[in-house]
């Protein structure tokens, strides 16, 4: 795998304990296509970079690495956001790929479809979709 640069203006950072079997999860859950992956080291296992691209937009993820000062901890105070199409088939995808309802999906009072999920990893995913007036 070759890394491609992110092209958008901001991209999301996320360190997850288990950073390899997260990309495989989200190739299936929100059709991601991994663009790069780095090893930290040739015995650990741990992934210090990784890249990948969900929705039309890059996602960066490495594990945590305590060793250097960057233990692990939970997921918080963020969400990543998945504005699309037909959020009712990204939903359903990611549903039966193993991510967790929090909120349900549905016509929201400001007139929006939307949803919010939790992945195995602990991170938040809001799915979200315009109603066409």
């Amino acid at each position: 795998m070759t890394d491609t640069p992110a092209t958008s203006g901001l991209t999301p950072y996320i360190s997850i304990d288990g950073t390899r079997a997260a990309l495989a999860f989200y190739e299936k859950a929100f059709a991601g296509a991994i663009i790069d992956v780095r090893d930290a080291d040739g015995s650990s296992g741990r992934v210090i970079h990784s890249h990948i691209q969900i929705n039309g937009a890059p996602l960066f993820i490495s594990d945590f690495f305590p060793d250097y000062g960057y233990p692990a901890v939970a997921p918080a105070a963020f969400m990543l956001h998945l504005q699309v199409e037909d959020a009712q088939a990204w939903w359903d995808r990611a549903v039966a790929a193993g991510c967790t309802i929090k909120s349900p999906i549905k016509v929201e009072f400001w007139g929006d479809i939307y949803g919010q999920l939790t992945d195995p990893y602990g991170v938040t995913w809001t799915i979200g979709q315009t109603v066409k007036k």
